[in-house]
């Protein structure tokens, strides 16, 4: 309802996303609202749920093994991603990160390094990859990335302490892009490569 009221919530092209399995490929915003806007009109127009990949350090927090059992949430790495998919279900996956969410802008700079694995995911599940995206994203809610100490310090400990602010009355239009099917003749850095193109 908050996605509605405040943000104008929209999502184009959810048809696109296959009745079976595929990976989930999305932009990691300063606060990832979308993301959950996004498994929510999925549940609500389809019936269907999609899993997450969160990041390994977010299992620390007290009392949250409950919340990743019922929520479909793994930080459990590549075996157990390919596992999830073979069994049917969608798995969505921010391959930016935490970085990218501190630290990219509003140009909405794709962070991913040289981070394939997700690519490798999706070749050993042998499924497509579903690239979304959300705009005005970054326009919604920001970061003070851009200041050095505070990315000196991520990168050197790993503790995401760079402030967001925001939730500004903005609308959020979320779009589904066609799936890229699986290819047995293409490498994994050959996929990532495509799945950047379709963001930019």
């Amino acid at each position: 309802m908050y996605g509605i009221v405040w943000h104008g919530y929209e999502v184009c092209g959810l048809d696109k996303v296959p009745k079976g399995p595929g990976l989930v490929v999305l932009y990691h915003g300063a606060f990832p609202l979308d993301y959950f806007y996004f498994l929510s009109r999925l549940y609500l127009k389809t019936g269907r749920l999609c899993c997450s990949v969160v990041d390994y350090h977010f299992s620390k927090i007290p009392g949250i093994k409950l919340f990743y059992n019922v929520q479909g949430l793994t930080q459990d790495g590549r075996a157990q991603c390919v596992e999830i998919l073979k069994k049917g279900y969608l798995l969505g996956v921010l391959p930016g990160g935490v970085r990218e969410a501190l630290f990219s802008d509003e140009n909405y700079s794709l962070l991913w390094g040289n981070r394939t694995g997700f690519a490798h995911v999706a070749i050993d599940a042998k499924v497509p990859i579903i690239p979304v995206f959300t705009a005005n994203l970054r326009e919604g809610y920001r970061t003070l990335g851009k200041i050095w100490p505070l990315k000196w310090l991520y990168e050197h400990t790993r503790w995401p302490i760079v402030p967001i602010y925001g939730g500004f009355p903005v609308k959020f239009c979320t779009y589904v892009g066609d799936p890229i099917p699986y290819d047995p003749c293409i490498t994994a850095e050959e996929l990532t490569e495509k799945v950047r193109f379709e963001y930019f």
